[in-house]
């Protein structure tokens, strides 16, 4: 019995302006555990495809959009958009997703600690969790009473994963997590971060210019398609 999918896109368009890039994901199925990089050169719509799974990009059209929770709820994306119920894709935001930013985006007046439970305080959940142990796997246990100001650009992004996986969620999103960080700590990086989160059981899915480092990695490599106008991510494996 195949096993039931985090996620699962078909048909699913956003354009930017009246004329601009258009980006179709045509197919795009991650299940626990799995590991999906796209890959594709800067300004082709990776982050675009990423917005959209975070549900901070509506999208233009919609054939199926579903987001499967821990509790085994499926979530019809397209039909939360179209009623309007901007509360429910918050909350399931909050509740199922990671999401690593390329430049960690971590808050200058909190320690890199505090900066990590964000996640989890915002659901009101009690007491750190998995992150005391998140932060050695990472490396990072000496840094959590600094700032961000006090701390290398690689342990604000390994910060920033603690944070995106404190909460546990289903599907961790992370766009190009390691591109500011020097060949060696980017593969030690992108490596940690996939197996952290198949650790936890989460799907991953990786926006990257670099497909060798999301091979090293074990990442299955969803490339882009890219032409004049638009840009196509489709997903080979089938349902």
């Amino acid at each position: 019995m195949a096993e039931t999918p985090v996620v699962e896109l078909e048909g699913v368009e956003r354009r930017w302006g009246g004329d601009g890039l258009l980006v179709a994901v045509e197919h795009l199925r991650l299940v626990p555990g799995e590991a999906v990089a796209i890959v594709g050169p800067s300004g082709c719509g990776k982050s675009t495809c990423l917005d959209l799974l975070a549900f901070t990009l509506r999208p233009d059209r919609v054939r199926r959009f579903a987001v499967t929770g821990r509790d085994g709820q499926v979530h019809d994306i397209a039909a939360h958009w179209a009623a309007g119920r901007s509360n429910a894709l918050l909350g399931l935001r909050a509740r199922e997703i990671g999401y690593v930013l390329q430049t960690g985006a971590l808050l200058p007046y909190l320690s890199g600690f505090e900066n990590a439970m964000l996640s989890r305080r915002l659901l009101g959940l009690g007491g750190a969790g998995d992150l005391p142990g998140l932060f050695a796997s990472l490396e990072i246990a000496s840094v959590v009473h600094r700032r961000p100001a006090q701390l290398s650009v690689g342990e604000r992004q390994r910060v920033a994963i603690a944070r995106a996986l404190a909460h546990r969620p289903r599907l961790l999103l992370a766009d190009e997590p390691t591109a500011a960080l020097d060949p060696y700590q980017a593969e030690k990086t992108f490596t940690l971060l996939v197996e952290l989160a198949r650790d936890q059981g989460c799907a991953v899915l990786i926006a990257t210019h670099d497909p060798e480092l999301a091979r090293a990695a074990g990442c299955r490599i969803v490339p882009c398609a890219v032409e004049p106008g638009r840009t196509v991510i489709a997903d080979s494996v089938p349902a």
